[in-house]
């Protein structure tokens, strides 16, 4: 028996010491994922700015958002600029602000012969909005141009937002102001424009100089249809009112009008990814 068990015993002397565990390393926090929104709209409205009730032109834009899962949709206003919220302060929203002007073309209408074309324009700058309440929301545009007009303009837009199932419906009044370098491209009527709007058999516009200011005052509502989280249609209405400079301009009195409606139908598709920065 003492044979035996001496082996054994020389076995398990033999054996290495087992290594001290290591701690487990502290658990990093996961980053969120994005959920990343993206979609377009048709939009017809006023065929160039203080056109005539019955003169409409087609046009379209995009929509896009990134926001963290789990964080509510966003919401996009009618008149929202292109952009996404860079700085996220809760209730508070900051970030780029992006806007196409549509050129205006002599050619596409009768009333701006002589007139001369207005390339497009670029706005470029920024927005923030505030919540004050879950159905309220507030936001603010400065954007300057690039291009076809070269000034400066001001958005300011109310909306109460409310949900209704898979509906959500919103509506409020908006306000926008010009620098003169926004606004008298389209307006000014320049002496050689004065001379040569005649061309169409009309009556002569009036030199007129535009200048800055309030430009327009309206309101707007839009609803939205929920067919899932990944898939959302829209459609709304907007009314804007010419005021100052502008509604007194000649082509507006003589060849337009004061009142500009918009309608619009679009959708939205949301995925996640994870982010890439």
């Amino acid at each position: 028996m003492g044979v035996a068990v001496a082996p054994a015993i020389g076995f398990a002397a033999d054996l290495p010491t087992p290594a001290p565990t290591a701690a487990p390393a502290a658990p990093v926090p996961p980053v969120p994922d994005w959920i990343v929104t993206i979609g377009g709209e048709l939009r017809i409205g006023p065929k160039w700015a203080g056109a005539p009730t019955d003169k409409f032109r087609l046009t379209g834009g995009p929509v896009f958002s990134i926001r963290n899962v789990g964080t509510p949709p966003e919401y996009f206003g009618p008149r929202d600029s292109f952009g996404f919220s860079v700085f996220n302060l809760g209730p508070v929203k900051i970030g780029p602000a992006v806007q196409i002007v549509w050129e205006r073309k002599a050619s596409s209408d009768p009333a701006l012969n002589g007139l001369g074309d207005i390339d497009f324009a670029l706005q470029a700058g920024a927005f923030a909005e505030y919540w004050p309440a879950q159905w309220l929301r507030l936001r603010g545009e400065l954007r300057q141009g690039f291009g076809g007009e070269k000034g400066v303009t001001g958005d300011l837009f109310m909306d109460a937002v409310v949900p209704a199932g898979q509906f959500r419906f919103s509506g409020g009044p908006r306000v926008t102001l010009q620098s003169t370098a926004a606004v008298s491209p389209y307006f000014s009527i320049t002496p050689v424009q004065s001379a040569n709007s005649t061309l169409a058999g009309l009556a002569a516009l009036p030199v007129y100089h535009a200048s800055g200011g309030l430009y327009s005052y309206g309101a707007g509502g839009q609803g939205e249809y929920f067919f899932s989280p990944q898939w959302t249609t829209y459609s709304y209405v907007e009314y804007e009112r010419l005021t100052g400079s502008a509604a007194d301009s000649p082509l507006v009195i003589q060849r337009g009008s004061p009142n500009q409606f918009t309608f619009a139908l679009g959708a939205r598709y949301s995925f996640t990814m994870h982010p890439v920065w």
